[in-house]
């Protein structure tokens, strides 16, 4: 974590993005996407962006795609990065996007529109504007272990693998960009590593470089003094998101008749919706989900 990676010798910008979903049979309710981007070179402090996904009619599979895939993006970003460059007065050169919530069959139907998405946003505030764009899924939700084959290697009681370990071959794809880091310590049972997957890299980075910078990204967030399981960007994302389904519930829920009516918020002018999670004016460059 000491080391300082050569990506911070000019202006660069972390973005971290998720998208949460009703509870399953829940088909009332919007899903949510939240987007948040760093704010000054260290990274430490961040801001949000937060909007609701409209539903819209398509078949199952469609809809599944169009839910997941953050609709806004264009904008989101946009605000982004110039708050970006009234926090720091620099463009940033490069974008690196860590994106949430993405299953193992979504990937390639989510990664490029987002990725037109940015890119769209870039050129909005200028033309000749192309800073270099990595893409990444973050998964957590997988099956694979990790352990120690030598015995005097384990930490802790549960005899987990050291925090920062990394596997990059082996069990990883044999043609595609991809790696294991188990960023945490485990305190209690088997830590389960994260699963990052790199669909895009204007940037060139290396194994080594991308698998570091992920690593003490994983050291930032603000909560812990300790290293956590994912890095801040896409931890934070995750936290706004649910913050902002809290904004749709109606007061009146807790009687029997405002169970009724918050349960039809799919009704709901979306205008009032996007009202609903707006953030306001005080807060929206402060981290107040942290």
């Amino acid at each position: 974590p000491h080391q300082r990676p050569s990506v911070f010798q000019q202006p660069v910008i972390f973005l971290g993005a998720d998208v949460t979903h009703p509870p399953a049979g829940d088909g009332k309710k919007p899903s949510i996407a939240a987007v948040v981007g760093s704010m000054d070179g260290h990274p430490s402090r961040y801001c949000a962006t937060v909007r609701v996904q409209t539903s819209r009619q398509e078949t199952s599979q469609e809809l599944l795609y169009s839910q997941e895939v953050i609709q806004d993006l264009t904008n989101m970003v946009r605000e982004l990065l110039i708050q970006f460059y009234k926090s720091t007065r620099f463009k940033p050169t490069r974008i690196i996007y860590y994106r949430g919530g993405v299953s193992e069959g979504q990937m390639k139907q989510v990664a490029w529109p987002e990725l037109i998405a940015i890119r769209k946003a870039c050129i909005s505030l200028e033309e000749d504007y192309r800073p270099g764009i990595t893409y990444i899924v973050v998964q957590k939700r997988h099956h694979t272990r990790l352990f120690c084959a030598d015995k005097t290697e384990r930490v802790g009681k549960s005899g987990n693998v050291p925090a920062g370990t990394t596997v990059d071959s082996t069990i990883t794809h044999p043609s595609e960009f991809d790696f294991y880091l188990c960023s945490h310590a485990g305190i209690q049972g088997t830590s389960r590593p994260s699963h990052y997957q790199v669909l895009w890299d204007d940037n060139c980075f290396t194994a080594d470089e991308l698998q570091l910078l992920t690593y003490q990204l994983c050291h930032t967030y603000v909560r812990c003094t300790r290293s956590v399981s994912i890095p801040a960007p896409a931890y934070y994302a995750r936290l706004v998101a649910f913050r902002a389904r809290y904004h749709l519930v109606d007061k009146d829920h807790d009687s029997a008749e405002g169970s009724h009516v918050s349960g039809q918020s799919n009704g709901r002018d979306p205008q009032a919706l996007a009202k609903a999670v707006q953030i306001h004016h005080d807060t929206q460059h402060t981290m107040y989900f942290a």
